[in-house]
C-alpha cells in the first residue's frame, strides 16, 4: 500500500464520518417552519426537501403541528456512496398562536413538486362566553382533553 493509498483511505474515512455527523445534525434539528394567518385559516409551511407524499405524517395536537419525514436514499448503480450527507428521519414542528381556534378535521396538507409541505388549517368561531362557566369550551379543547392520541392529517397527492 502506497503513502497515496493510506492518504485517500483516511480521507475518504473522515470525509464519510463528517457525513455521516451532518445526517445526525439534521435528524436532530427541526425542519424550517413558517405560520402565515389569513381571516379563515392558518398556513404552516415546511421545507422538506427530496420525500413523497408517502414518507410524511401529519399530526395536530393541542394547538401544534408536528410532522414526521421518513424519506430514503435512492441507489445509483456503478456509484458509491462517498458523502451521507442527508437525515432521513427528520421532523418539525409548529405552534400556532395560543388564541387560535381551528378545525384539524378540515384541515388539508399538500406536498409541492419542490418539496414544500403546505398545511392548512381552518379556523373555528370560538364559543361564546356564557354566564355559566360550568362547561364553555371551544370544540378543540374539549377534543384535545378527551383524545390521547394525535389527529393525523392525509397528504393530497
Amino acid at each position: 500500500m502506497s503513502l497515496n493509498d493510506v492518504r485517500r483511505s483516511i480521507s475518504s474515512t473522515i470525509y464519510r464520518q463528517v457525513g455521516r455527523a451532518n445526517s445526525r445534525v439534521q435528524e436532530h434539528r427541526s425542519l424550517p417552519v413558517d405560520i402565515l394567518e389569513a381571516d379563515d385559516s392558518y398556513l404552516v409551511v415546511f421545507d422538506t426537501p427530496g420525500v413523497e407524499t408517502d414518507d410524511v405524517q401529519v399530526r395536530y395536537l393541542d394547538g401544534n403541528v408536528r410532522i414526521q419525514v421518513d424519506r430514503f436514499r435512492e441507489f445509483h448503480e456503478g456509484y458509491e456512496m462517498r458523502f451521507p450527507g442527508r437525515g432521513l428521519a427528520l421532523g418539525g414542528e409548529a405552534e400556532l398562536p395560543d388564541d387560535a381556534v381551528v378545525d384539524p378535521d378540515a384541515a388539508t396538507a399538500r406536498l409541492t413538486e419542490i418539496g414544500t409541505l403546505n398545511i392548512e388549517i381552518p379556523k373555528e368561531e370560538p364559543l361564546e362566553d356564557t354566564a355559566d362557566d360550568s362547561g364553555s369550551e371551544s370544540r378543540l379543547e374539549s377534543r384535545s382533553e378527551t383524545e390521547t392520541e394525535t389527529e393525523q392529517i392525509a397528504i393530497d397527492d
